[in-house]
């Protein structure tokens, strides 16, 4: 069977972008996990199908993680899931409410950029301290679509992601579904650095929409700095995070590069 397929990125994170309007292509884990391979397969961060809306909406989007599990949602796959039924459907609309297991997210064309609409975040945690191999930690934790733990540090470029990533996204706090982890320097008083260790990745990607998000707004309930806020990434963007929060978190907007980088046909072998 062969598929064809787009390759995007969003300040890079990226996708294999697929269009399931007829809803012919159905994937076992082990398939995606292959196509998402960076060495026997296409090689991406997740897979994103295009699919009819169940509820009403312009599309429905079905986000798999690289280890081939189905995810709530991906903020910087919703803008390139925005950019690609735009251009799948013939640049009809520059504005698209997509349907996701999280909620509805609404993504604006502007330009090269897309600007998306998250759902309302939820399940916030007062500060906590949790004890870790290493010591005590504070750490904050919100749900912008999936969860998000955010830890504070001084110098980012000396934080062992993968190695407190990991134990943070397995701790018992966290289960049964585990959580993302966010590792954020304060830059100045309206920009922070976020190095991300992603649940289902299991490993440091260059950015997490979802994850940038839950960091300015941890960060603003911290420090009451205001709207909007810019977030740099470890892929080099910098990305803004524009909010409400009166007296809870409502239109929060996330900006940032939705980008092709190839298209391409792939057999998939059962």
């Amino acid at each position: 069977m062969k598929l064809p397929f787009t390759k995007m990125s969003g300040a890079g994170n990226d996708f294999i972008m697929m269009d399931n309007r007829e809803g012919q292509i159905r994937l076992t884990a082990s398939q995606i996990a292959w196509l998402c391979d960076r060495h026997r397969g296409v090689g991406a961060d997740g897979l994103l199908l295009v699919e009819p809306a169940t509820k009403g909406e312009d599309y429905r989007m079905r986000y798999y993680n690289n280890d081939g599990q189905e995810a709530e949602m991906c903020g910087n796959g919703t803008r390139c899931f925005t950019r690609y039924a735009h251009r799948i459907s013939g640049g009809k609309q520059n504005s698209l409410s997509v349907e996701t297991a999280a909620g509805v997210i609404r993504g604006t064309l502007l330009g090269e950029n897309v600007e998306i609409q998250m759902i309302n975040p939820m399940d916030y945690r007062p500060p906590t301290v949790l004890q870790l191999e290493g010591g005590p930690e504070e750490v904050h934790f919100l749900n912008t679509g999936v969860p998000h733990t955010v830890v504070f540090v001084e110098e980012i470029e000396k934080v062992d992601v993968h190695r407190r990533g990991a134990e943070l996204r397995y701790h018992t706090a966290f289960t049964p579904r585990g959580t993302n982890v966010n590792f954020v320097q304060v830059l100045s008083a309206d920009h922070l650095c976020v190095r991300t260790y992603e649940r289902g990745v299991e490993a440091e990607t260059l950015a997490c929409g979802t994850g940038i998000v839950a960091c300015a707004l941890l960060y603003h309930l911290r420090s009451a700095s205001p709207s909007p806020l810019r977030v740099t990434v470890r892929g080099g963007d910098t990305l803004k995070v524009s909010f409400e929060n009166s007296p809870h978190f409502r239109n929060v907007r996330m900006l940032g590069p939705a980008d092709f980088v190839f298209d391409g046909e792939i057999e998939i072998h059962a």
